[in-house]
């Protein structure tokens, strides 16, 4: 008998070694009550816009401690189609600070929120300075500023504050470029399109597919001035940002050149990438040629979409990864400190892996909290897709992960991100932040015509973390591009920037979020105030969230 239990308890042994990890992320969407479909409007006409959309934003709205969701949706564009009232975009309210359990529901009418426009990206910011987080909105049409009234409400603001654009928009974000206190707004638009010039094209196998970017003219994108009395002024002519037109899709906000300014990199599709140098009087100049983040290695451009700013090598400056169309690969600009950066994809161990693929949301994510900014990536075709050639939507491909080695290389790690890395979609938008408040970064991904999927971190807070909100006095409260300096011994300091922006179409939560290892504390943060000024915090035990007041620590010179 006891031969018998012996040989058992091998046998369960050799059972619990063979078996599989537990996924690194669960898809729970709807079962945590973000029952959303998006739907592109499609009609058979092979309007290029069905394709792109649509993006989504993580808002804390209404300023009880969690994340909320605002999710657009599109309308069909053939003119002999009318538009379906009830389809419209949703605003999902988090109910974890009441609840004690992840759970949202939908909160739309009566919001505001809920407008019927061809959607196509959010970027959130607190532009009037009044304590909340307000929207923006851009689309194939008319773009939408939403005033936050603080109760739960927005207010369409668009024509009284002077930002509407008609074009095709599709990034956007708030950046107070020049350091008055108040939040401008930068515009990304893509292409020249209308329903009426709609162009035929096809594939090579003669069948009918979507336009690529070339097929159309790209418009100039637009830099609006923040006046402080809730009015902006279009400087898009006088900052110099419109003489390189390019058919823009994605923006981030850095200061890459390391002087103390906020700079801004627009991710263009076959269209040269711009770097947007703050020349510190109004205006910018495109260094993108130069800096060599314009081209690729062949002097070609590439079909960039998404865009990832952010420190992945830990040396104190912000290097690019950017997503293209598929027999690309993805690009990792690796920043020498004063805008040079080296194409590094290929020693990295990212372009064979990406090669398959066309890229969208992006972002650097620390998701299993050792200190180092990993990859996740959301994909989706934009043409047929061979191995699903006659099915009604072939364009589905799977979501990528890759894991940040710290040697400068990195490592697929898709399979053991679960289930929901190995379901083709047809991806589009990636918004970052800790939805359910357990001290890991959760990922939510739109899909074009598809559902919206949630994907819980189930992995990252077995290990130490830091959470970092800035609270800025009255001016630009929420802090967007201050830099965050998190030192502890034994490494170099982890960099992160205050933003909203990146990815594709998405706002992202701008509290940051510092994975620590098996470090248990105290640690000192620094921040770099976007007003030039510099102070440093003690932060007696780590594994919890900390909102830092500007003038509370200890004045630093820069």
């Amino acid at each position: 008998m006891k031969a018998a239990w012996l040989a058992l308890g091998l046998s369960a042994t050799l059972l619990a070694v063979h078996q599989e990890p537990e996924a690194l992320f669960e898809e729970t969407a709807a079962a945590v009550g973000l029952t959303f479909v998006h739907l592109a409007g499609a009609t058979g006409q092979f309007y290029v816009p069905e394709v792109m959309g649509a993006g989504a934003a993580l808002i804390d709205y209404d300023a009880d401690g969690d994340l909320d969701v605002y999710l657009l949706q599109n309308q069909a564009l053939d003119p002999g189609q009318p538009a379906a009232p009830g389809r419209t975009h949703r605003l999902f309210r988090n109910d974890l600070v009441e609840r004690k359990a992840l759970r949202f529901t939908d909160v739309t009418a009566g919001s505001g929120l809920g407008g019927t426009g061809y959607g196509m990206g959010v970027a959130t910011g607190d532009y009037d300075n009044d304590g909340d987080a307000d929207v923006y909105v851009t689309a194939l049409g008319p773009n939408t500023l939403y005033r936050n009234n603080g109760d739960g409400t927005f207010a369409d603001v668009t024509t009284a504050a002077g930002v509407g654009d008609d074009r095709w928009s599709t990034a956007a974000t708030f950046v107070d470029y020049d350091r008055d206190g108040d939040l401008d707004l930068f515009v990304a638009n893509y292409l020249d399109f209308s329903v009426t010039a709609n162009k035929q094209c096809f594939d090579p196998a003669g069948a009918r597919d979507y336009c690529g970017p070339r097929s159309y003219r790209p418009v100039p994108d637009r830099l609006f001035r923040n006046e402080g009395d809730g009015q902006f002024t279009d400087v898009s002519e006088t900052s110099g940002i419109t003489r390189a037109d390019g058919a823009g899709l994605g923006v981030s906000v850095g200061d890459y050149n390391g002087d103390g300014w906020l700079d801004l990199y627009v991710a263009n599709d076959a269209t040269p990438n711009q770097l947007w140098i703050n020349q510190k009087n109004g205006t910018f100049v495109d260094d993108g040629p130069l800096a060599g983040v314009a081209l690729n290695a062949a002097g070609n451009p590439e079909g960039s979409m998404g865009v990832a700013s952010g420190d992945y090598d830990r040396d104190g400056d912000e290097d690019l990864f950017i997503t293209n169309i598929i027999a690309e690969t993805f690009a990792l600009y690796t920043n020498d400190g004063r805008a040079g950066f080296d194409d590094t994809r290929v020693p990295a161990g990212l372009a064979q892996p990406t090669a398959g693929f066309t890229g969208f949301g992006t972002d650097w994510i620390d998701y299993d909290n050792d200190g180092w900014l990993d990859l996740f990536v959301t994909n989706g075709g934009v043409n047929i897709v061979e191995a699903l050639r006659g099915q009604p939507a072939p364009y589905g491909m799977r979501n990528l992960l890759f894991h940040n080695l710290g040697t400068g290389k990195f490592v697929e790690t898709s399979r053991q991100g679960g289930p929901a890395f190995a379901r083709p979609e047809v991806g589009r938008g990636a918004a970052f932040g800790d939805l359910d408040n357990d001290g890991d970064t959760d990922i939510l991904v739109t899909n074009n015509n598809g559902p919206v999927r949630l994907l819980r971190n189930r992995d990252g807070n077995r290990r130490s973390w830091l959470q970092v909100r800035l609270d800025n006095g009255v001016a630009n409260r929420a802090g967007l591009g201050a830099l965050v300096h998190v030192e502890r011994p034994g490494g170099p300091p982890q960099v992160r920037r205050v933003r909203t922006d990146g990815s594709y179409l998405t706002a992202q939560d701008p509290t940051l979020h510092f994975g620590l290892a098996e470090w248990n504390g105290p640690a000192t943060v620094r921040v770099d105030w976007p007003a030039g000024t510099s102070e440093r915090f003690a932060v007696a035990r780590v594994s919890q969230r900390v909102t830092l007041t500007r003038g509370t620590g200890t004045a630093l010179t820069r």
